[in-house]
C-alpha cells in the first residue's frame, strides 16, 4: 500500500520553444492536459494541500496513489492553460504567490536572458479563489531566503502572509520557499508567522516522518512525457542531503499535533 503523497511541482504551463536550461520551470500545455488525464484515468487521488496536511496528521487515511498539484510563482498563463484542465477533472490545486509582485512581470527571469511573463493580478487571484483554487505564499519579493539576514527573512514571510490575506479575505496557511532556498532560520520564521505547511524542492514523497514545514515535492519538467510522469510518481527519491527538520516536528500517527 502507498503510504506517501507525491506533491508535484509545476511553474508555467503554456506554449514554449524547445529548451535546454530551466526545463523544470516550464510545462507544455498539451503535455499538462495529458498528464491530468492520466491521473484521472488511472485512479490517482488528487488532494488539496489542506487534505495533504490532514492525511499526514493522521486525521484522514492516506489514499492509494495520492497526489497533490502545486504551482509556483502564480503566472497568468495558469489561468489560460492549467485552470481549464483542472476544472475539467475537478482537481484541486495550490498556487504559491509572490505578494509584492502581483500583476507584474517575473523580473528575476531577466538575469538569464529569458522572457518575463506576467504574474496574476490581485483581481485574477480573487476570481480563481472564488472558483476553488487555493493560494499560498511564495514570499513577498521572491528572494533566496537562506541568503538573507534574519530580519529580512521574517519580513518576507510575514509581509507576504499579511498582504495575501488582504487580497483573498481569507487565512493563508501554506508557504513555499522560493528556489527551494531555506535554512533553520527560514523554517522557524515560517512557523512563527503562523503557517501550518511549507514545501521545498527536496525530491521525495511526503510522509508522516516529514516536518510539515519542509515537505518534499517532485518537479515535473518540460520534457516529461507520460512515462516520465509515471517515473516521477513511483520513484522513491533519496535526497542528497538530509532535509532540515525542527526538533519534534514530525506528525504523530495519532495526529496529536
Amino acid at each position: 500500500m502507498d503510504t506517501g503523497i507525491n506533491i508535484l511541482m509545476y511553474h508555467q504551463v503554456g506554449e514554449f520553444a524547445p529548451m535546454k536550461a530551466h526545463r523544470s520551470t516550464y510545462c507544455d500545455h498539451r503535455r499538462f492536459a495529458r498528464q491530468m488525464a492520466f491521473l484521472a484515468r488511472f485512479g490517482y487521488t488528487v488532494l488539496s494541500m489542506d487534505q495533504v496536511l490532514a492525511c499526514l496528521r493522521g486525521e484522514a487515511p492516506v489514499p492509494p496513489k495520492a497526489v497533490a498539484l502545486t504551482f509556483d510563482d502564480g503566472y497568468e498563463n495558469f489561468y489560460e492553460y492549467a485552470f481549464p484542465v483542472l476544472k475539467q477533472h475537478g482537481f484541486p490545486a495550490m498556487v504559491y504567490l509572490i505578494s509584492g509582485l502581483l500583476g507584474q512581470p517575473s523580473s528575476w527571469f531577466a538575469k538569464d536572458g529569458r522572457d518575463t511573463p506576467p504574474l496574476m493580478s490581485a483581481e485574477r487571484v480573487r476570481q480563481l479563489h472564488r472558483e476553488g483554487i487555493d493560494f499560498g505564499s511564495h514570499s513577498a519579493t521572491h528572494v533566496k531566503l537562506a541568503e538573507q539576514d534574519t530580519n529580512r527573512i521574517r519580513e518576507e514571510v510575514t509581509r507576504s502572509k499579511r498582504e495575501l490575506e488582504d487580497v483573498l479575505g481569507a487565512a493563508v496557511a501554506h508557504f513555499c520557499y522560493p528556489y527551494g532556498s531555506h535554512d533553520m532560520r527560514a523554517v522557524e520564521a515560517v512557523a512563527e508567522a503562523g503557517y501550518q505547511c511549507a514545501t521545498t524542492c527536496v525530491r521525495a514523497p511526503a510522509t508522516t516522518d516529514d516536518d510539515p514545514l519542509t515537505l518534499p515535492r517532485k518537479a515535473v519538467s518540460w520534457g516529461d512525457n507520460l512515462i516520465g510522469l509515471w517515473w516521477r510518481l513511483h520513484m522513491k527519491n533519496t535526497p542528497k542531503q538530509a532535509p532540515i527538520r525542527r526538533p519534534d516536528s514530525s506528525f504523530s500517527a495519532a495526529g496529536s499535533r
